[in-house]
Parts: C-alpha cells; structure tokens; sequence
C-alpha cells in the first residue's frame, strides 16, 4: 500500500470503525450481557452506559452530548437505564461489554496486529485535543482493558466516538440542528431520523445537502488534522490495514439486537 494522506486515512477507516462501534453497542452480544447484569431494555443500557461516561449527570446532558437522538427518546431510556447501577455503574459495564465483544470477535486475530493497531489508536485517542468534546472526553478517561483484543474492541469504541463528536460540533458549526443534518443525508436521512426516535412527518430537508457536505468535509478535515499531527506515513498505512482486518470479522449487516 502506497503512503496514504492523512485525510485518506480518515475517509479509509471511518466507515469500518463507525461499523464495528455499532455492532458492540447493538450486538447481541452485548445485550445478552445487559439482560444478564440487570437491563432488560438493551436500549436502556445503551443510553445509560454511553452517556454514563459523562458522569452522574442529568438526562439533558446526555441528550445533548448524543446530539442526534430526539431527546423525547433519550430522557426516559437514561433514566430506565440509571436506575440499575447508576450512571457510573452502567458506564463500567459498558466497558466491559465493549472488551468481552473484542474478546470473542478479535480472539483469531494474530497479536502482532493487534498490537500495531493498539498502539495506534491508542495514539490517536491519547494525543487528539478534546475540546468541545465531552463524550470523547468521558470514554478516553475509562479505566481500560489490559489484554490486546478487549483494548482493540474499546479504542474502536472511542474513536468512533472520537469522530461522531467532531461532527456534531461540525454540523453545529454550519448552521445544522441535528434532525436538519440526519434529514439531509439522502435517501438514508428519513430512516436514520426514525431509527433514531425522530416522529414524522419530516421537513424537507433537500436544500440543506450543501451544508451537510460541508459539515462533513469539515469533520473530515479535523480528524485528518490530528492524524497528521500524531501518527507517520508509515503508522497510516498499518493503521488503515489493521483496522480492515478488524472489520472483516463483522457480519456483513450490523442490526439491532431483536431487529
């Protein structure tokens, strides 16, 4: 593989990490272990175990840090979900869900790979500035794991986390409310809105496309700007191959446990 630009780098690892994040939180894995700690609702635990990582806080915190949740949905699923364990309690066991998902998933994967990519990643989410992003902020303080494949599995977590923070305050930045910048994204926009707790009927939000490419090339650009700064020529090119491998253990569709 030819060096890679920065932004290469983004675009190439954004999608499968985006992807991997998605099936931890709504695997089945990982909801069998909710059912098993207390949480009957996989939903409820992911809210609470999500926004937990900001700290014993109110709903409308959380609400805000997720950004493209309608908040109707994430108010009462937070508290569902605080109510087990509390907001901590649920954080820590959304942790662990994340390293026991890498722990079945990656178990196959040679350990020198996953090493590289350890290493990188924990770069990237160690060095990355923080700034205006507070549930980045929540996860990268987490205690983490000390074996390779249950700390790949969180760092993935996290570095989704890591660029879904950035484009919130990118759509913030252009002008964009959340159900504008979910609407405005094709023909993906509707379903996405719905998934995501949204109630129609929808505005038309086709004017608004110029802003969220803009958004989106804003989003891409700052990440590009840390991975620059923090990872060589070289730490690209194995970055962007460790994390294809990672990915090729997915199925190819991730749905929500039940769906």
């Amino acid at each position: 593989m030819t060096d890679l630009s920065a932004e290469d780098t983004v675009l190439a690892t954004f999608d499968p990490i985006h992807d991997i994040g998605t099936a931890i939180y709504l695997g089945r894995r990982t909801s069998a272990l909710a059912a098993e700690w207390g949480w009957a609702n996989p939903f409820a635990f992911y809210v609470a175990g999500r926004g937990g990582m900001l700290g014993d806080v109110d709903g409308d915190v959380v609400a805000a840090a997720f950004g493209w949740f309608d908040p109707a949905t994430v108010l009462p699923l937070y508290e569902e979900g605080r109510s087990v364990a509390g907001a901590l309690g649920a954080a820590d066991r959304m942790m662990e869900a994340t390293a026991r998902w890498g722990r079945t998933r990656f178990a196959e994967i040679d350990p020198s790979t996953l090493d590289r990519f350890v290493r990188a990643a924990g770069t990237l989410v160690d060095g990355s500035a923080a700034a205006g992003l507070p549930l980045f902020a929540g996860w990268r303080a987490h205690e983490r794991a000390d074996d390779l494949a249950g700390l790949a599995s969180q760092l993935c977590q996290i570095l989704r986390e890591w660029r879904g923070a950035v484009h919130l305050a990118a759509t913030t930045a252009v002008g964009l409310g959340p159900l504008e910048a979910i609407l405005a994204n094709g023909r993906e926009g509707v379903p996405t809105a719905e998934f995501l707790g949204w109630a129609g009927p929808f505005p038309d939000c086709s004017g608004l496309v110029a802003l969220h490419d803009e958004a989106e090339a804003m989003t891409n650009r700052r990440c590009a700007a840390e991975v620059d700064r923090l990872l060589t020529a070289p730490g690209r090119t194995g970055f962007v191959e460790d994390v294809g491998i990672l990915a090729s253990t997915l199925t190819r569709r991730v749905r929500p446990a039940g769906g």
